[in-house]
């Protein structure tokens, strides 16, 4: 695991919001904004997609717990109004992210490496006199060059 701090830039995105447990929903809901995005041909070697638990399971009522799939947008990207009727269409909303700096935890993309990555990043945050920002959400960053490397990264807001 690596770890650096980045300034995030505000950016556009597109998203399919999942509600209730984390786990299995979140996949399917990704597997659909993937396939929204491919016919969009926004799906391509420069494409970032994130991953947003907007609620803490452990002070939320995992039925309530809502999960973002989403894949930024380059600029000038037509909003939801321009897209067709369909049922994925309907799922599909316009939001941003306001960007900032962010502790950056490069891993693995395995459930395992997951898995030790939250057991680990607020520890070496601490250690390293960063404090996260409650007020914005944590990013599970999927870019395209790192997948193909079979990394991901999981980012950090901090003040």
């Amino acid at each position: 695991m690596t770890f650096k701090i980045e300034q995030i830039a505000p950016c556009s995105m597109a998203y399919i919001r999942h509600t209730g447990p984390y786990g299995p929903g979140n996949i399917e809901t990704m597997e659909r904004l993937k396939h929204w995005a491919k016919s969009r041909n926004l799906l391509n070697g420069h494409s970032v997609i994130l991953g947003i638990a907007q609620d803490n399971p452990q002070m939320i009522s995992p039925e309530m717990c809502r999960y973002d799939a989403c894949i930024l947008l380059p600029d000038g990207y037509p909003d939801c109004g321009s897209f067709e009727d369909s049922s994925t269409e309907k799922e599909v909303h316009i939001g941003s992210i306001t960007g900032g700096r962010y502790g950056v935890f490069t891993i693995g993309h395995t459930a395992e490496a997951v898995k030790q990555a939250w057991e680990e990043v607020f520890q070496r945050l601490f250690a390293e006199s960063y404090i996260p920002d409650s007020s914005r959400p944590i990013l599970e960053r999927y870019k395209s060059e790192l997948i193909e490397r079979h990394l991901c990264e999981i980012c950090i807001p901090v003040l």
